[in-house]
């Protein structure tokens, strides 16, 4: 199943080390919408799926988005990369160095750290589908908000591939979505309409 090609998805080739800029983008490695709860979620999704086809679906989104950690860390170490202790004190990013150093950790631009609490898997095909959809869209606006932010145009371009890549999955869920109904409808399965609610 696993073929890894190493080489980014996208390449990273940021000049000027920024730690003021790292401080934001890390929310899209371990933030409340990030690629790290992304990828987390998407694989864990898909044992739940009523057809072949969403299944595919999930697991190409959800190794997809481990790309995306891939090139979210390599735009934050590239940015803190032989940062000085005066770019330290003043990018605000000081707290995060007495923890980290230069090191990669996933957490929110905010300073909470990566949570499981992130990742929506309910077992029910419908839920999980229809958090995907928002979960594609609550990313891009993260991308929207860090775009605003950035005026580098090495660190803006990856951000730009980021961004439409989450264009894209929502493409694909909402694929799924219509796969799934007609599965579902085809069934008569519970998840999408069951004659006995409606007695309640």
């Amino acid at each position: 199943m696993w073929i890894y090609e190493k080489k980014l998805q996208y390449p990273v080739k940021i000049k000027n080390p920024n730690p003021r800029l790292a401080k934001i983008i890390i929310s899209q490695l371990g933030g409340p919408h990030g690629e790290l709860g992304a990828a987390s979620r998407y694989l864990s999704q898909r044992f739940s799926m009523p057809d072949r086809k969403i299944v595919g679906i999930l697991t190409d989104v959800g190794t997809e988005e481990l790309a995306h950690v891939e090139i979210v860390s390599a735009i934050l170490h590239q940015l803190t990369k032989g940062m000085s202790e005066e770019q330290v004190k003043n990018s605000g990013i000081d707290a995060y160095f007495v923890d980290h150093t230069a090191g990669i950790y996933p957490q929110a631009a905010s300073g909470m750290p990566f949570s499981t609490s992130t990742i929506a898997s309910t077992g029910d095909v419908l839920a999980d589908l229809h958090e995907d959809l928002a979960a594609e869209q609550k990313a891009r606006v993260t991308y929207d908000n860090i775009l605003r932010l950035v005026d580098d145009p090495d660190v803006k371009d990856p951000i730009k591939f980021l961004r439409q890549r989450e264009i894209n999955h929502y493409q694909r869920f909402a694929e799924s979505l219509g796969i799934a109904k007609d599965a579902l409808t085809d069934k008569k399965n519970f998840y999408y309409y069951n004659p006995a609610f409606d007695k309640v």
